[in-house]
């Protein structure tokens, strides 16, 4: 874009390698509000003040809109206020992360506080690489190597937000016999017992363990997730099998807040928790 905002050429714009879903979205939405106008993708550019190729390009899924076409395509189609809102949503597409679970980790990157509450397998923010790999060797159907690397790569990157953000707090509970199970092998479960011990030691993280024995639990309706926004919006995340639902409604985004405040008062202190890793990890 230049300075008197028209547009010069479509390679200043990021090219999108893994369009999400919500892309896609926008840009049949923007195709479909067109051809209802009776425009060409040249006319419609000119009356957006954009290239035939790049309206070409953000219908296709090339190119990510910014803020400046979306206001003019909004205005040029009526101003019926579609493809604002749909813009607000838009998220580039992340390589090796489900397509059910991109919002999610779009909001993780802005968060002031993250809980989470994890009863299958390690939290994805607490896996060692080899661990990753061995969830990955028992994925069905098994992946392609591309779809595996691009799995590793992702989640690798995704962890960066430990360092990158040290003034959120990440506050973990997690099943004992989670880390019980030796996925992978001896070789792999001392990797991430290492890796997990190391995590949970630095300041803007905490780990509890749910131990097995105990006699209560708060949160059996299944695993959770839990942050907080920086203008104090706070919302939940659910996952299941090929799904995940992230939860606004503010009666049932408290429900599950009193749970998981129940279930830290039921699960092992931090101190306690690091020393039954180490005890599981001395015994391998």
């Amino acid at each position: 874009m230049t300075s008197g905002d028209v547009d010069v050429t479509a390679a200043d714009w990021e090219r999108e390698p893994d369009p999400s879903d919500s892309l896609r979205t926008f840009g049949a939405v923007v195709q479909a509000l067109r051809e209802h106008a009776g425009l060409s993708r040249a006319d419609f550019g000119t009356r957006v003040r954009f290239s035939k190729h790049t309206v070409e390009s953000v219908e296709l899924v090339r190119r990510m809109p910014d803020e400046s076409f979306v206001e003019r395509a909004e205005e040029a189609l009526g101003n019926t206020g579609a493809l604002r809102k749909a813009a607000r949503h838009l998220t580039r597409g992340e390589p090796g992360l489900a397509a059910w679970f991109r919002q999610w980790a779009r909001l993780e990157k802005v968060a002031v506080s993250l809980c989470t509450y994890e009863c299958r397998l390690v939290p994805g923010l607490l896996q060692s690489e080899g661990y990753m790999r061995a969830l990955c060797d028992n994925d069905i159907p098994p992946l392609t190597d591309g779809e595996l690397e691009a799995t590793i790569a992702a989640r690798l990157e995704r962890q960066q937000l430990l360092y990158e953000r040290p003034n959120t707090t990440f506050d973990f509970i997690v099943e004992e016999a989670v880390f019980m199970r030796r996925l992978g092998g001896v070789a792999v479960t001392r990797e991430l017992l290492d890796n997990v011990l190391a995590l949970s030691a630095r300041r803007n993280v905490t780990l509890q363990i749910m131990p097995a024995d105990s006699e209560y639990h708060a949160c059996l309706a299944g695993p959770v997730r839990l942050l907080e926004t920086p203008d104090c919006r706070r919302l939940a995340y659910s996952e299941g099998q090929e799904n995940g639902r992230l939860i606004a409604d503010p009666k049932e985004v408290g429900r599950i807040q009193m749970r998981y405040a129940r279930l830290r008062s039921q699960a092992l202190s931090p101190k306690d928790s690091a020393g039954l890793l180490e005890r599981m990890r001395g015994a391998l």
